[in-house]
C-alpha cells in the first residue's frame, strides 16, 4: 500500500506516537484488506464509551494513548452514547462502585483528544447536514444506517479503527469506499404487511438470525430487502438498520432493481412471511412479570419523544418502570416544548446521553426488562447485563409499564426459544497444511497449540465472558467452551464496533488465545492484534474453518508477512 510523504512521516513517528499508534493499525488493515492507498475521511465516529461496554481494555488504551498530548482528532468526530445519564446517576440506582468516576475518566480522555462530546449513537439524525463522501463511523446501528439512507460512505469500522482514522484523518481504501463492492448480496423476500417500528426490527434481526454460514459476503451481509416500501420514514428505516446491525450488516436496499445488481443476488434468497413475524412475536412477548421498560435503542428522535409522550397522555407510569433514552440534543429540544415535563409527569423517566444496552442495571430490583428494539434485546440479553428481556410494539410496552406484575397469561405456558446458529463443519481427516498472510507490522512469529474452531461468527461484546474468556451464547455451536490458550479459528467477529477493547481486555487478563485465525477480513479482530502484537492470520488459501478441527494440534508460522498453519496431529473425532 502506497503512503504519501505525510503518512509515512507519521508511520515513522515524527508527528508524536499516538499518531504512530493509529497509522500503524490503519496500515496493517489496509494491507490485509488489499487497500492501494490512504484516503481523506469527511468526519468520524467513535464507539467505546460506557464504562461496561467498553471496560477495563478501553481504560487502559485511552490512558495509554492520551499520554502524548498532541494527539488529537484531526477530522470532525463524534462520540457514541455513554454509560449513565450523570444528572440521573441516583435514579439509575447503578450498582457499580466508582461507575461514575470511571465514565467521567473515559468522556475525559476523548474530550482531551478534540472530540465531540455529542454522547449519541445516531449521528446520522439530521441527514440534509451530512456531507457526501468518504468517513470512518464505529457504531453498527449508525454504519448501516448511514450507507444504506445517506451520502456517506464507510466501512465497518471497530471503535479503535475509527479512532485511528479520526486521528490521522485518513482510512484505507478498501471495502464499502469502492463502488464494486456495495452491491448486494442476497435477497429477502418479505411476503406480509410490516406496520410498526417493531415489525421492521423483528424482520431485521431475523435477517441476520437466518443467513446460512456458507454464504460468502467478505464485507458483511449487504440485503436487498423484496416487498416493502422503499419511502418508510426514518423511525422505521432506524429500526430496520439497527436490528439488521446485530449481525454485521453494514448496509441496507430496498427493492431489487438493475441498477443493484440484483441478479447477482436473487439466487440466494430468504423468506421472511406473516408466520414468522408472529412467531417471533410469540417468542418474544413476555412470560413473566416485567420490571423494567426501555425505550430508545438506537437513541429516541424527537418524533419517537412526540409519539411517546402522546402515548402516555392520561396514562401513570408506577415505580419508575419506563425509562426513555435519548441524545442530549433532542432532550435540550424537547424540555424546551415541555415534552420532558409532560413525560415525567406520568411517572416515566427520560434519560438523555445514554441508551438502554450500555447501562449496568440494578440486578436485584430489574430481573426482566421489555422494550420495543431487536438491538437493545440482543445486548440486554447478552452477558453484558445477561437480563430475560422480552420485546412487544410501543403501544403495548406502555400498557405493560402501567400495569405492574403484569402477566401475559395467554403466553405463560411457552417458553423463550433459543435458536441455534447453524453450521455447515464437518470433521476432516488426514494432513492438512495452508497458507495465508500476517499483519504488516507482526514480523516473525511461532504458535503451536490446540485448535478451537468455528464456521459461525462470534459476538465478543456480550459474548464472550471478559474474566474467564468462555463463550457464552446460547445457540452458538462453541456455547460454554473457553479460548483461552488456544488458537481461535472463526469466520470474523460479528455484532458491536466495540469488540476490539473485549479483546484487548481478554489479554490484559491473560485470558486471550494464543493467535487468531479468521476466514474473512475483520475489521473488529485486526486493531486490537494490531495493538497489542496478537499473533493474526488471514487470507488462507483453503477455508481454515472447514480444514481444522476443534481440539487439532496444529503449528502456524508467520514469516515475511505470509503465514503458514500445518496440522500436527489430529483430534479424535
Amino acid at each position: 500500500m502506497e503512503l504519501n510523504t505525510e503518512e509515512l512521516k507519521i508511520l515513522n513517528g515524527e508527528k508524536g506516537r499516538g499518531r504512530q499508534m493509529a497509522m500503524s493499525l490503519l496500515v496493517d488493515l489496509g494491507v490485509a484488506a488489499k487497500a492501494s492507498k490512504m484516503i481523506s475521511i469527511k468526519s468520524a465516529h467513535v464507539s467505546g464509551v460506557s464504562p461496561l461496554t467498553g471496560g477495563f481494555g478501553l481504560i487502559k488504551f485511552l490512558e495509554d494513548i492520551t499520554r502524548d498530548k498532541e494527539c488529537k482528532v484531526s477530522v470532525p468526530t463524534t462520540l457514541n452514547a455513554a454509560g449513565c445519564d450523570e444528572d440521573r446517576i441516583t435514579e439509575m440506582d447503578i450498582p457499580y462502585e466508582n461507575y461514575l468516576k470511571k465514565q467521567k475518566e473515559i468522556l475525559e480522555c476523548y474530550e482531551k483528544m478534540g472530540i465531540e462530546m455529542t454522547m449519541s449513537c445516531t449521528p446520522y439524525e439530521v441527514e440534509q447536514k451530512i456531507e457526501k463522501g468518504n468517513a470512518a463511523w464505529a457504531e453498527s446501528n449508525a454504519i448501516c444506517y448511514a450507507n444504506s439512507y445517506t451520502k456517506l460512505r464507510t466501512n465497518r469500522e471497530s471503535g479503535l479503527s475509527a479512532l485511528a482514522s479520526a486521528i490521522c484523518g485518513k482510512t484505507p481504501e478498501y471495502g464499502l469506499l469502492l463502488d464494486e463492492n456495495r452491491n448486494p448480496n442476497f435477497c429477502v423476500d418479505v411476503v406480509c404487511e410490516l406496520e410498526t417500528p417493531t415489525d421492521y426490527s423483528i424482520l431485521g434481526d431475523w435477517i441476520g438470525k437466518n443467513i446460512p454460514p456458507e454464504w460468502d459476503m467478505p464485507y458483511g451481509p449487504i440485503p436487498c430487502i423484496c416487498g416493502i416500501k422503499n419511502d418508510i420514514d426514518y423511525y422505521r428505516r432506524k429500526a430496520l438498520s439497527a436490528a439488521a446491525a446485530n449481525y454485521g450488516s453494514p448496509m441496507l436496499y430496498l427493492n431489487c432493481s438493475k441498477e443493484n445488481k440484483a441478479s447477482d443476488c436473487c439466487e440466494r434468497k430468504i423468506i421472511f412471511s406473516e408466520k414468522e413475524l408472529d412467531k417471533r412475536y410469540s417468542e418474544l412477548a413476555p412470560k413473566d412479570d416485567v420490571d423494567l421498560v426501555v425505550i430508545g435503542c438506537p437513541q429516541a428522535s424527537y418524533e419517537e419523544i412526540q409519539e411517546t409522550e402522546k402515548l402516555l397522555r392520561g396514562v401513570e407510569i408506577p415505580d419508575n418502570r419506563l425509562w426513555i433514552f435519548t441524545s442530549r440534543s433532542n432532550y435540550e429540544r424537547a424540555y424546551e416544548e415541555g415534552i420532558v415535563e409532560r413525560i415525567e409527569t406520568s411517572g416515566a423517566m427520560i434519560l438523555k446521553n445514554t441508551c438502554p444496552e450500555v447501562v449496568p442495571y440494578n440486578r436485584e430490583k430489574v430481573k426482566h426488562i421489555l422494550t420495543n428494539s431487536l438491538k437493545a434485546e440482543h445486548y440486554l440479553t447478552s452477558g453484558l447485563n445477561n437480563i430475560p428481556t422480552s420485546v412487544m410494539r410501543l403501544k403495548n410496552c406502555i400498557e405493560v409499564a402501567a400495569t405492574p406484575q403484569k402477566k401475559i397469561e395467554e403466553n405463560k405456558k411457552s417458553d423463550i426459544k433459543i435458536i441455534e446458529k447453524s453450521s455447515n463443519k464437518k470433521y476432516k481427516k488426514g494432513a492438512c497444511k495452508i497458507f495465508g498472510k500476517g499483519l504488516k507490522s507482526q514480523k516473525e512469529w511461532k504458535v503451536e497449540g490446540e485448535a478451537m474452531v468455528t464456521d459461525v461468527p462470534i459476538t465478543f461484546l456480550g459474548y464472550v465472558n471478559r474474566e474467564t474468556g468462555k463463550i457464552e451464547e446460547e445457540g452458538h455451536p462453541l456455547d460454554g467452551k473457553t479460548i483461552t490458550d488456544k488458537i481461535l479459528i472463526f469466520p470474523k467477529g460479528s455484532g458491536s464496533s466495540v469488540a476490539p477493547y473485549v479483546l484487548m481486555e481478554l489479554f490484559y487478563r491473560g485470558k486471550g488465545p494464543k493467535a487468531i485465525v479468521n476466514s474473512d477480513l475483520d475489521q473488529q479482530m485486526i486493531p486490537a492484534c494490531s495493538l497489542l502484537k496478537i499473533p493474526y492470520a488471514h487470507s488462507f488459501n483453503e477455508n481454515p474453518c472447514y480444514e481444522i478441527n476443534t481440539r487439532d494440534m496444529i503449528k502456524i508460522e508467520l514469516k515475511n508477512q505470509n503465514v503458514e498453519l500445518e496440522v500436527m496431529e489430529r483430534s479424535d473425532i
